[in-house]
């Protein structure tokens, strides 16, 4: 039975493998997550990791960020990723004094930030919604501060979709799935996992009042932004 796609236990005990399996230049986008993060962070402001997940990019900052009186603030909304989350933290030693909260992006208060994560989650809220939730991480950004943005993302020319699906298929293949096993994930986010174009990004950041955007990565359909207020 294919259902819809859940950040529950079951996917919790087998993420890591999982988005590494599936995301071209995952290791690359968390490492380098960390040293952007040491760039922009400021003393005594807050760094948020939005859909942090089991804390990859969570722990990526707190080994790179060393700026005096910081504190970072991981969310998710599945129970299941935020007490995996806080466990690896504490397995991890000291570091960056780090808040692990489960609760809705979208109800989170942003403020005195420096900098803001959100990998790989934006794609999952409501279209309609994305729009207010980065005008909330603007106003809510300390002036110079940075959004770093990874997604997943469509591709308004059908050949150039049909092009990047085959290579990522095949990407996946190589690490092991089989086509079943693809099937299956496909079908279980289909009305999960809405992407969008990269053009679709840089008008959405723009419009929430983001005036510098880079695109700092892009591996096949998956590419990470950097928004500077």
């Amino acid at each position: 039975m294919i259902v819809d796609f859940a950040f529950d236990e079951t996917v919790a005990k087998v993420f890591p493998d999982m988005i590494r399996r599936s995301v071209p230049g995952y290791e690359t986008i968390i490492a380098l997550t960390g040293l952007l993060a040491e760039q922009y962070a400021q003393p005594d402001s807050l760094c948020y990791d939005l859909g942090c997940s089991l804390g990859a990019a969570t722990l990526a900052m707190r080994r790179q960020i060393h700026q005096s009186g910081c504190r970072i603030i991981a969310v998710d909304n599945a129970e299941a990723m935020t007490s995996r989350c806080q466990q690896h933290i504490q397995e991890a030693g000291e570091g960056t004094a780090v808040d692990v909260i489960c609760a809705d992006i979208q109800d989170v208060i942003i403020e005195n930030a420096s900098v803001v994560v959100i990998n790989f989650t934006l794609q999952f809220i409501e279209p309609t919604a994305r729009l207010a939730l980065l005008e909330k991480i603007y106003t809510g950004l300390r002036p110079g501060g940075a959004l770093l943005v990874s997604e997943k993302i469509a591709f308004s020319s059908e050949a150039e979709q049909q092009r990047m699906d085959a290579l990522h298929i095949a990407f996946k293949k190589a690490n092991g799935y089989s086509d079943l096993e693809i099937s299956q994930k496909r079908s279980a986010l289909e009305n999960i996992l809405i992407p969008d174009t990269l053009e679709q990004h840089h008008e959405r950041l723009h419009a929430a009042g983001f005036s510098s955007i880079d695109n700092w990565f892009r591996c096949i359909n998956f590419v990470s932004l950097l928004a500077i207020r």
